[in-house]
């Protein structure tokens, strides 16, 4: 399996900034990373994240920036496993998914199951059924409960009420930011890895997207560890976005199978 991605980010940059993109396949790919302010080259530095995932900090001057990431990825990438702690991390409630505000009602909705593969694909049907993929509908800091309330969300919404449900019956669960080839309409995207049966077992709520050809770029306990892009230190305001995933055979796919994620 071939996949080639690319990822187009134009900024405005109004006072000197340092920018964090997550925006590289995590592990090792074949990829080339270019960043310019007003035609004029602009240096960037790689730092390791958790999960084989990559940062790319620069310092943005005052103008228009424009960053350009393309990669080609031949078959799978293996992603190293932090062990224990993951599992441990992965259970705790979290900005985004406050999975102790959710225990009535995860409990109340899915009594009765005790295998965690029943558990994750019995509440990664129940959100599904549950929520409409609404784009635009949610906000920046809304969290599992407002998703819950509203009914309705993107992918992000999706992952973090999945993950908060899991987390409150004691199923170990995480977010993983992806490229995904077959997704309509093209983005970024958020998924769920849910700890089942000796390893991080890919879920995603919204069946947008056969989860076979998905690329892990970062890992995090919600959608504050995985953003695309962060500014610190000035202001910058992002003008567009441009995100391309394809595959050279896209697979089909299954809601029941069992995929891990590469």
């Amino acid at each position: 399996m071939q996949r080639q991605v690319s990822a187009f980010l134009e900024l405005d940059v109004t006072s000197p900034a340092r920018l964090v993109c997550a925006l590289s396949v995590a592990g090792a790919a074949q990829e080339e990373l270019t960043v310019a302010v007003d035609d004029a080259p602009v240096p960037w530095r790689e730092v390791a994240a958790p999960h084989g995932g990559r940062l790319h900090v620069l310092d943005a001057p005052v103008g228009r920036l424009l960053l350009q990431y393309t990669a080609t990825v031949d078959g799978r990438i293996a992603v190293p496993d932090a062990g224990e702690i993951d599992r441990i991390v992965a259970l705790r409630p979290s900005r985004y998914c406050p999975a102790d505000k959710l225990l009535g009602i995860a409990g109340a909705e899915f009594d009765g199951i005790d295998d965690p593969g029943e558990i994750v694909q019995a509440v990664r049907d129940w959100v599904h059924r549950r929520l409409a993929y609404v784009g635009g509908a949610s906000g920046p800091t809304d969290d599992a409960v407002d998703t819950l309330l509203l009914g309705q969300g993107v992918c992000r919404d999706y992952a973090h009420l999945v993950i908060a449900l899991l987390r409150a019956r004691d199923v170990p669960a995480r977010l993983a930011a992806v490229y995904a080839p077959g997704l309509e309409p093209m983005d970024f995207h958020a998924v769920v890895e849910a700890w089942v049966d000796g390893g991080w077992r890919l879920v995603d709520a919204t069946g947008l997207a056969p989860r076979a050809s998905m690329l892990r770029i970062a890992t995090g306990a919600d959608a504050a560890d995985t953003a695309f892009l962060s500014t610190h230190d000035g202001t910058a305001d992002l003008v567009s976005v441009g995100v391309t995933a394809v595959v050279d055979t896209l697979p089909e796919e299954d809601p029941a199978a069992v995929v891990h994620l590469t």
